[in-house]
């Protein structure tokens, strides 16, 4: 499969009482003043146009619309039930689409091509990226209120959402982007969400199904997932393989395995404690099943399999999905 691009960290602080967030960059101190924050909340939703800053990740973003997904975290049925092999519970937790400033990406532990999607011919074996796009949870987000005259850098920013000056956030949502989210919900949708922690680090996987493509032979089925990996300790660690097993409904069991993930061994230390990158994986049947380790060194040379937590493979019935680019109307 073929990636195309779809054309389409630094550092903040807060000053004391002021809640004037500023900007710095890492090879010189320079502060710049870009908004102040607001009030962070735990229960009631974002509104569309709200501007943020990723908890984790430190870059700027702004809600496009948001998700509700079933969490699967399998830390807590170890810490109430005290049992191997219990089911896990979903609970219901918001998530938000975003985009993300293109300012930003140089700085960010995270591919920010990460949202692909299948191309419009049936024929076609490529997949195509949108730059800039996020799925972010509730509690990633620090909401702002900006001072800068552009607050937000992305090519579809002034085409999904226009400024009202009345208004709290000032931005709101245009037909095209309620065109947009209704074309392409069924590949950008979010459903589930499976978390689990080993020796203080935590696997977050979401993984999405992009639809399938037909041959004279078969029909393939294409999911992409995403992958969140942070360190919760004081030590760093470093992520050093990867051990996939890939089980499908035609009745045939992968195993993966391979240095790194996406070309890289990336280090999660107490200054950089998280890493995200998504992937592809594609079967001859309607479903499957994935999960898997990744094997971690710690400074001392202490090797650990931290588990990726199992999650499932579903298509959607009678889906061919496609994208629809926000010019489509």
């Amino acid at each position: 499969m073929k990636l195309k691009v779809v054309p389409a960290k630094k550092m903040f602080k807060n000053f004391g009482r002021s809640n004037i967030l500023c900007l710095c960059k890492r090879s010189y101190v320079r502060l710049i003043e870009v908004g102040r924050i607001n009030s962070v909340k735990h229960i009631e939703k974002y509104e569309t146009g709200q501007l943020f800053f990723h908890r984790i990740f430190g870059y700027r973003g702004v809600i496009l619309f948001p998700w509700l997904a079933r969490v699967y975290d399998r830390d807590v049925v170890i810490k109430t039930e005290n049992t191997v092999g219990k089911d896990v519970k979903g609970k219901t937790h918001t998530y938000y689409q975003t985009l993300i400033d293109e300012r930003d990406c140089p700085f960010i532990r995270a591919q920010t091509e990460a949202v692909t999607f299948l191309g419009n011919q049936d024929t076609s074996r490529s997949l195509y990226a949108i730059p800039g796009l996020d799925y972010v949870a509730q509690e990633d987000i620090l909401p702002y209120t900006a001072t800068e005259k552009q607050p937000l850098q992305h090519e579809l920013f002034d085409k999904f959402l226009m400024y009202y000056p009345n208004k709290d956030p000032p931005f709101g949502a245009q037909e095209t982007l309620r065109s947009w989210q209704k074309k392409n919900h069924p590949w950008l949708e979010l459903s589930d969400v499976h978390k689990e922690t080993t020796e203080n680090v935590r696997v977050t996987v979401i993984p999405f199904y992009m639809g399938y493509r037909e041959s004279q032979t078969n029909s393939v089925y294409w999911w992409r997932y995403c992958i969140r990996l942070e360190n919760l300790g004081e030590q760093s660690v470093q992520l050093r393989e990867r051990h996939w097993r890939i089980f499908s409904l035609s009745g045939t069991l992968e195993t993966v395995r391979g240095r790194g993930v996406v070309g890289q061994e990336p280090v999660l230390s107490k200054k950089s404690p998280a890493f995200q990158y998504s992937s592809h994986v594609s079967l001859q049947a309607p479903s499957g099943h994935m999960w898997g380790t990744f094997r971690m060194e710690r400074e001392d040379g202490h090797l650990f399999d931290c588990r990726i937590p199992p999650f499932s493979l579903e298509s959607k019935p009678d889906d061919k999905v496609t994208f629809n680019t926000f010019l489509d109307r």
